[in-house]
């Protein structure tokens, strides 16, 4: 299970929050624990995007690297090699 988080809002982002929450049915809580574990995904996708763009640029800077990839081949729809 999580750990309690306190936040300190604005009384009208708090009242925007709360009209959010109660359109979809669900409480406060709730509405912003969605919110964070969304966020939290993004900031994971997000980093791993940058990690696998820094992994290209190496081994595309890399004659190790290029020849690598040169030997193991490019993947097809069908998951097979060239």
């Amino acid at each position: 299970m999580g750990h309690p988080v306190s936040v300190r809002l604005d009384e009208d982002i708090q009242v925007t929050l709360e009209e959010a929450a109660k359109a979809r049915g669900i409480g406060l809580s709730t509405y912003l624990r969605e919110l964070a574990v969304d966020e939290a995904k993004r900031i994971r996708r997000e980093r791993i995007r940058a990690q696998s763009r820094s992994v290209g640029a190496y081994i595309a800077a890399s004659p190790e690297g290029l020849a690598f990839y040169a030997d193991w081949g490019t993947p097809t729809a069908e998951g097979n090699g060239p």
